[in-house]
C-alpha cells in the first residue's frame, strides 16, 4: 500500500504519518482483511453446505432414530415379559388353590349347604381370574411376537442406512480431505492480513460481525452499503468535513467513506 505523505497534501514532505493517516491506514488494512475473512467464511458456509455432508447427517440422526426405537421395543419387552412371568407364577399359585378347593369338597366336604356354596363361590372366582389371566398372558405374547417383528424391521433399515452412511462417508472424507488443504491456506492469509492491524480494532471487527456481516461496508449514495439506511445529516456534515469514516446507527457496521 502507498504511504501518503505531507507532501502530498501540499506541506513540505516527510516520512511521519499524522495520526489521521494511521487510522485511515488501519481501516484500510482491515478493508482488505475482511475481504480475505469473507472469503474464509464463504468457503467454510460451501463446506457446510456439502450435499455428501447433509446425506451423512440425515442417514445418521435416521440411524440414531432406529437405535431409540429399539431401545424403546426392547425396554417394553422386558416389561411384557417380566408381566408374563409374574401371570405365570400367579396362575401357577391359583390352579393350585382351586385344586386344593375342589380336593375339599369331594374328600372332605362341609356339611352345611351355606358353606358348601361359598367354597364353590370362591372356587368360580378363582377360575375366573385364572381365565383372566391367561388371556393376559397371551395377548402379552402376542405383543411380544409383534415387537420382534418390529425389531427385526428396524434392524433391516438400520443395516441399508448403515451401508449407505458408508458409502457416502468414504466419498466425503476424499471430499473433506482436498477442502481442509484450501481451507487451511484461506486461514493462513486470514492471520496474515490480520498483522499490523491494531488489536482493538480487531477485536471490534469481530464484535460487529457477530451480529453484521460483513462488518466493514462502503457508503453509498449516502446511505449505509450494509443496511440501506439513509446516514443521519449529523454523520453526513462529519464525513463532508472529511471524516473517514463513521458507524452506522442502525446495524452498527463501520462504514468507510473513502
Amino acid at each position: 500500500m502507498q504511504v501518503r505523505t505531507r507532501h502530498e497534501f501540499g506541506r513540505p514532505k516527510t516520512s511521519v504519518l499524522t495520526e489521521e493517516d494511521n487510522t485511515l491506514e488501519q481501516y484500510e488494512m482491515i478493508w482488505e482483511y475482511q475481504q480475505t475473512d469473507m472469503e474464509l467464511e464463504q468457503y467454510e458456509r460451501e463446506m457446510r453446505n456439502n450435499n455428501n455432508r447433509k446425506e451423512l447427517i440425515k442417514y445418521r440422526d435416521f440411524l440414531l432414530e432406529q437405535q431409540g426405537a429399539l431401545k424403546k421395543i426392547e425396554g417394553e419387552v422386558d416389561v411384557m415379559s417380566d408381566r408374563v412371568e409374574a401371570l405365570v407364577d400367579e396362575v401357577g399359585r391359583l390352579n393350585k388353590s382351586v385344586e386344593d378347593y375342589r380336593k375339599q369338597l369331594t374328600e372332605n366336604p362341609p356339611e352345611d349347604q351355606n358353606k358348601t356354596r361359598e367354597l364353590i363361590a370362591t372356587v368360580e372366582k378363582l377360575v375366573s381370574k385364572i381365565v383372566h389371566y391367561e388371556a393376559e398372558i397371551a395377548k402379552l405374547k402376542k405383543d411380544s411376537e409383534a415387537r420382534d417383528r418390529q425389531q427385526r424391521e428396524v434392524r433391516v433399515r438400520a443395516a441399508k442406512a448403515r451401508a449407505e452412511f458408508d458409502r457416502i462417508k468414504a466419498v466425503y472424507d476424499e471430499e473433506y480431505k482436498e477442502a481442509s488443504k484450501q481451507l487451511e491456506v484461506l486461514r493462513s492469509k486470514v492471520a496474515e492480513k490480520a498483522v499490523g492491524i491494531d488489536k482493538k480494532l480487531l477485536e471490534k471487527y469481530q464484535v460487529i460481525k457477530r451480529h453484521s456481516t460483513p462488518p466493514i461496508t462502503r457508503i453509498r449514495e449516502g446511505r449505509c452499503g450494509g443496511c440501506n439506511m439513509q446516514l443521519p445529516a449529523a454523520d453526513m456534515n462529519r464525513i463532508r468535513t472529511g471524516e473517514s469514516f463513521v458507524e452506522c446507527e442502525n446495524c452498527g457496521r463501520i462504514i468507510l467513506v473513502k
